[in-house]
Protein backbone atom coordinates (compact mmCIF):
# COMPACT_ATOMS: atom_id res chain seq x y z
CA UNK A 1 0.00 0.00 0.00
CA UNK A 2 2.77 2.49 0.98
CA UNK A 3 4.69 1.26 -1.85
CA UNK A 4 1.32 2.34 -4.26
CA UNK A 5 1.10 5.92 -2.57
CA UNK A 6 -1.64 5.17 -0.50
CA UNK A 7 -0.99 7.40 2.44
CA UNK A 8 -1.09 4.93 5.43
CA UNK A 9 -0.93 6.77 9.16
CA UNK A 10 0.14 3.89 10.76
CA UNK A 11 -1.09 0.54 12.42
CA UNK A 12 -2.42 -0.97 15.47
CA UNK A 13 -1.50 -3.63 17.79
CA UNK A 14 -2.61 -3.69 21.39
CA UNK A 15 0.47 -3.32 23.68
CA UNK A 16 2.77 -2.00 21.12
CA UNK A 17 1.64 1.02 21.34
CA UNK A 18 4.95 3.88 21.25
CA UNK A 19 7.06 1.88 18.67
CA UNK A 20 7.22 2.78 14.66
CA UNK A 21 7.30 -0.38 11.70
CA UNK A 22 8.43 0.98 8.69
CA UNK A 23 8.71 4.44 9.97
CA UNK A 24 4.83 4.76 10.93
CA UNK A 25 3.54 5.07 14.46
CA UNK A 26 1.94 1.85 16.56
CA UNK A 27 -0.99 2.52 18.36
CA UNK A 28 -2.34 0.78 21.20
CA UNK A 29 -6.47 1.01 19.87
CA UNK A 30 -7.99 2.23 16.78
CA UNK A 31 -9.47 4.68 18.69
CA UNK A 32 -5.87 6.35 18.80
CA UNK A 33 -5.60 5.89 15.22
CA UNK A 34 -8.88 7.66 14.30
CA UNK A 35 -7.80 10.57 16.60
CA UNK A 36 -4.32 10.29 14.23
CA UNK A 37 -6.37 10.66 11.35
CA UNK A 38 -7.34 7.30 10.34
CA UNK A 39 -10.71 6.35 8.32
CA UNK A 40 -10.02 2.76 6.92
CA UNK A 41 -8.81 -0.29 8.58
CA UNK A 42 -6.81 -2.45 7.06
CA UNK A 43 -7.26 -5.97 9.07
CA UNK A 44 -4.28 -8.13 8.60
CA UNK A 45 -4.46 -10.49 12.15
CA UNK A 46 -4.59 -14.00 12.58
CA UNK A 47 -7.94 -15.12 12.32
CA UNK A 48 -8.73 -15.13 16.24
CA UNK A 49 -8.11 -11.38 16.45
CA UNK A 50 -9.97 -10.89 13.46
CA UNK A 51 -12.95 -10.48 14.76
CA UNK A 52 -12.79 -8.21 17.27
CA UNK A 53 -10.49 -6.06 15.33
CA UNK A 54 -13.28 -5.44 12.82
CA UNK A 55 -15.75 -4.72 15.77
CA UNK A 56 -13.02 -2.19 17.19
CA UNK A 57 -12.68 -0.78 14.31
CA UNK A 58 -16.69 -0.36 14.04
CA UNK A 59 -16.57 1.13 17.22
CA UNK A 60 -14.30 3.72 16.58
CA UNK A 61 -16.37 5.22 13.64
CA UNK A 62 -14.27 3.79 11.01
CA UNK A 63 -16.71 3.87 7.95
CA UNK A 64 -14.84 1.33 5.93
CA UNK A 65 -12.73 -2.16 7.12
CA UNK A 66 -10.71 -4.25 4.48
CA UNK A 67 -10.37 -7.47 6.26
CA UNK A 68 -7.39 -9.63 4.53
CA UNK A 69 -7.75 -12.39 7.09
CA UNK A 70 -8.56 -15.45 5.69
CA UNK A 71 -9.88 -18.44 7.76
CA UNK A 72 -11.75 -16.69 10.29
CA UNK A 73 -14.09 -18.57 12.53
CA UNK A 74 -17.83 -18.51 10.73
CA UNK A 75 -19.21 -18.14 14.07
CA UNK A 76 -17.01 -14.83 14.46
CA UNK A 77 -17.94 -13.72 11.21
CA UNK A 78 -21.60 -14.32 12.44
CA UNK A 79 -21.45 -12.33 15.39
CA UNK A 80 -19.25 -9.12 13.56
CA UNK A 81 -22.38 -9.34 10.94
CA UNK A 82 -24.90 -8.99 13.86
CA UNK A 83 -22.72 -6.58 15.48
CA UNK A 84 -21.80 -4.40 12.77
CA UNK A 85 -25.21 -4.06 11.46
CA UNK A 86 -26.50 -0.89 13.85
CA UNK A 87 -23.20 0.84 12.77
CA UNK A 88 -22.01 2.91 10.39
CA UNK A 89 -19.22 1.03 8.48
CA UNK A 90 -18.66 -1.18 5.47
CA UNK A 91 -17.26 -4.18 5.52
CA UNK A 92 -15.19 -5.77 2.50
CA UNK A 93 -14.61 -9.53 3.41
CA UNK A 94 -12.78 -11.70 4.84
CA UNK A 95 -10.91 -13.42 3.03
CA UNK A 96 -10.38 -10.46 -0.11
CA UNK A 97 -7.43 -8.71 -1.77
CA UNK A 98 -9.03 -5.40 -0.96
CA UNK A 99 -9.95 -2.73 -2.81
CA UNK A 100 -8.11 -0.54 -5.24
CA UNK A 101 -8.83 3.15 -7.69
CA UNK A 102 -6.23 2.95 -9.85
CA UNK A 103 -3.70 6.00 -9.60
CA UNK A 104 -5.04 7.14 -6.57
CA UNK A 105 -5.37 4.38 -3.55
CA UNK A 106 -4.97 1.01 -2.85
CA UNK A 107 -5.97 -0.96 0.27
CA UNK A 108 -5.50 -4.17 0.80
CA UNK A 109 -2.91 -7.10 -1.19
CA UNK A 110 -4.11 -6.25 -4.58
CA UNK A 111 -0.94 -6.09 -6.76
CA UNK A 112 -0.83 -2.31 -8.04
CA UNK A 113 1.41 -2.55 -11.09
CA UNK A 114 -1.46 -4.71 -13.28
CA UNK A 115 -4.15 -2.05 -12.91
CA UNK A 116 -4.66 0.83 -15.24
CA UNK A 117 -6.98 3.67 -14.85
CA UNK A 118 -10.11 4.07 -16.82
CA UNK A 119 -13.65 3.36 -16.57
CA UNK A 120 -14.21 -0.40 -16.16
CA UNK A 121 -15.28 -1.41 -12.41
CA UNK A 122 -14.54 -4.83 -11.05
CA UNK A 123 -16.27 -6.39 -8.31
CA UNK A 124 -15.29 -10.40 -7.70
CA UNK A 125 -15.25 -12.96 -4.87
CA UNK A 126 -11.95 -14.15 -5.87
CA UNK A 127 -8.89 -12.66 -5.38
CA UNK A 128 -7.65 -14.64 -8.70
CA UNK A 129 -10.33 -14.08 -10.95
CA UNK A 130 -9.98 -10.62 -9.95
CA UNK A 131 -6.51 -10.55 -10.86
CA UNK A 132 -7.29 -11.97 -13.95
CA UNK A 133 -10.43 -10.07 -15.15
CA UNK A 134 -8.28 -6.63 -14.75
CA UNK A 135 -5.47 -8.24 -16.66
CA UNK A 136 -7.84 -9.52 -19.52
CA UNK A 137 -9.58 -5.50 -19.57
CA UNK A 138 -6.03 -4.05 -19.32
CA UNK A 139 -4.55 -6.03 -22.15
CA UNK A 140 -7.23 -4.68 -24.24
CA UNK A 141 -6.50 -1.00 -24.03
CA UNK A 142 -9.01 -0.65 -21.30
CA UNK A 143 -7.98 0.71 -17.70
CA UNK A 144 -10.84 0.42 -14.20
CA UNK A 145 -12.35 3.15 -12.27
CA UNK A 146 -11.98 0.90 -8.84
CA UNK A 147 -11.81 -2.91 -8.69
CA UNK A 148 -13.05 -4.89 -5.28
CA UNK A 149 -12.25 -7.91 -4.29
CA UNK A 150 -14.82 -8.63 -1.80
CA UNK A 151 -13.77 -12.24 -0.84
CA UNK A 152 -15.83 -14.91 0.63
Amino acid sequence: MLDYGTRVIGGVTPGKGGQETLGLPVWDTVDEAVNAGANVSCIFVPPAFAADAIMEAADSKIRLVVAITEGIPALDMVKVKNYIESKDVRLIGPNCPGVITPGKSKVGIMPGHIHRKGDVGIISRSGTLTYEAVNQVTEIGLGQSTCVGIGG
